[in-house]
């Protein structure tokens, strides 16, 4: 069966848990979750590994206990649960019932968490106890009635859920997951995807063959991305899931010990971000280089300069990809067959289940070569299966974002004349970091509260490690000495660490005298994102990188 048929095809289990029970099923000794040692150390658990009949076995008996307590159909719980065997177990209890899961970063703070909690309308979130009063303060300030439980307690110990759950049984249509991603005109918004969205990315992964074919009941892949982004959470996990592989999680990349887990966890496959390759190259070439079992690596972004001499170096082909949350499997190109035209940002050509259009600003197709925005659908009756449902609560974008009748990606692309499409550069005003998408608005919002901001405009600047660095552009109140300008951006950057994630706090402050404009006085993106090229190392430009730490 070829990758055009599956997209028409009625799908063979009717939710995620159904698809991982019949796995567990069939693969019932093979291994399916591996916590290496040092990732357990970091999670203070043991190292460990679980089997697919144990798996469902613990599966089962949450799921009884979430039954018992009232959960179901029609609730919603985030779980914020990082990387650990505590995230899959109790994603798949819950969806087992028909609850949603709603993945929460350890790195969200106060504004974020209040907003995902009042927007997503939560009945339950799961997390260590430690974040238990952060977020019983979000839901009390959302005014929602959250039910909190800690997946280290006794799962006799869940508490009653606050409202009915619904009585029907979920299918491929009930929501699976809400996963929040950065929008360019505001709060994050939050894409609604069905079971069949992460069936689809499971099947898609499984048939897709070439370079990445993977083995029923052999492989093991190693993901060092986060499970509260879709790579992980519908391509890492459905695509082992499906295939009965294991799945090794670490808590995130570690360069100095990458390899060593690689090899301890056996790995046959790798996902990676684009900033990975360009630190392992870093280290001192040893004898052990190619001292490994993995067969290829599944990712985006390596830097075009960097792509070939890794692949020499480790022996390893990284099959760079394209896809985002809203598109899924129902819109994914990976260059998994030669020529991969290396070195040249091609991530392949799109197979036959998909269908592009490459537009000008006008709308209309460029010419074969020229870049302009992707569109895509899925081919045939179905144009949007696999792809998100919608934005929750906001109809206006998600009609907005499938205008025409195409779902309007914001990246800028090239195709050639042989269908190999190549990576140009976003269009959107979002900021890419270490793989997080970054809103420059909401950085914007935050920082305006600050008072020595008369305005304030957030742009990426290039990182040679992490790809895109945040860049807040400042225009002060009033004119500011060289040291009053190092204190209001230490306060600037101190002020964003407490209400978002450590990662979306400028890295650089550049205090301007004014902002580039449009006649109608709104924030020339384009002019901004050239300024932010050239301002580090710039006099009024102050380097804020060292404040970016994680906060406990």
């Amino acid at each position: 069966m070829n990758h055009a048929q599956h997209h028409s095809d009625p799908l063979p289990f009717p939710s995620v848990y159904a698809a991982f029970a019949a796995s567990a099923t069939r693969y019932t000794d093979h291994d399916f979750l591996v916590v290496l040692p040092e990732t357990a150390q970091i999670y203070g658990i043991d190292a460990q590994t679980l089997r697919y009949g144990e798996a469902l076995a613990r599966v089962d008996a949450l799921a009884a206990h979430y039954r018992a307590a009232g959960f179901g159909l029609g609730h919603r719980a985030g779980l914020m649960l990082e990387n650990r065997p505590a995230f899959f177990l109790h994603w798949l209890a819950l969806n087992a019932l028909g609850v949603s899961v709603v993945p929460l970063s350890t790195e969200l703070r106060a504004a974020e968490l209040e907003y995902i909690t009042g927007h997503s309308e939560l009945d339950l979130a799961v997390a260590p106890s430690a974040r238990h009063a952060d977020l019983r303060a979000a839901a009390l300030a959302a005014q929602r009635s959250v039910t909190l439980h800690d997946a280290d307690a006794d799962a006799n110990a869940i508490p009653r859920a606050a409202t009915e759950a619904r009585a029907h049984a979920p299918d491929v249509n009930t929501e699976c997951a809400l996963l929040y991603t950065s929008g360019t005109t505001g709060r994050p918004k939050a894409c609604v995807l069905p079971n069949e969205y992460f069936l689809l990315a499971g099947l898609w992964y499984n048939r897709i063959g070439g370079l990445c074919a993977l083995r029923p009941g052999v492989e093991r892949l190693v993901t060092p991305l986060p499970m509260t982004h879709m790579n992980a959470m519908a391509y890492s996990t459905m695509a082992m899931i499906l295939a009965g592989g294991a799945i090794v999680a670490l808590d995130r990349f570690h360069p100095r010990s990458w390899w060593a887990s690689v090899r301890d966890a056996r790995a046959t496959v790798i996902h990676y971000l684009g900033v990975m390759p360009a630190m392992l190259l870093g280290a001192l070439e040893t004898a052990h280089d190619r001292d490994h079992a993995v067969r290829f690596g599944f990712g985006a972004g390596v830097d075009k300069t960097l792509h070939a001499p890794f692949e020499t170096r480790f022996g390893i082909p990284l099959l760079e990809a394209w896809a985002m949350t809203e598109t899924g499997a129902g819109a994914v190109v990976i260059a998994n067959r030669e020529p991969r035209n290396i070195g040249m940002s091609c991530f392949g050509k799109p197979e036959a289940a998909l269908e592009v259009r490459i537009v000008g600003d006008d709308g209309q197709p460029v010419a074969v070569g020229e870049p302009g925005e992707l569109l895509v659908r899925a081919s045939g009756e179905a144009p949007r299966r696999g792809f998100f449902r919608e934005y929750l609560k906001d109809p206006e974008a998600t009609a907005a974002a499938w205008e025409g009748g195409w779902f309007h990606t914001g990246d800028i692309v090239r195709q050639d004349a042989d269908g190999q499409m190549y990576f140009v550069d976003r269009k959107k005003n979002v900021i890419r970091r270490s793989g997080e998408n970054i809103s420059a608005v909401e950085v914007e919002s935050v920082l305006r509260k600050h008072p020595c901001v008369a305005d304030v405009a957030v742009a990426a600047t290039p990182d040679a490690v992490r790809g895109d660095e945040v860049l807040a552009c400042v225009v002060a109140r009033e004119p500011l000495r060289e040291a009053e300008r190092a204190a209001c951006a230490a306060e600037l950057v101190q002020l964003c660490l407490v209400q978002l994630a450590y990662f979306k706090a400028p890295g650089y402050v550049a205090f301007v005298d004014a902002l580039p404009l449009t006649g109608t006085q709104k924030v020339q993106r384009a002019a901004l994102k050239d300024l932010a090229r050239t301002l580090p190392g710039t006099p009024g430009c102050i380097d804020t990188r060292t404040m970016k730490k994680r906060q406990d």
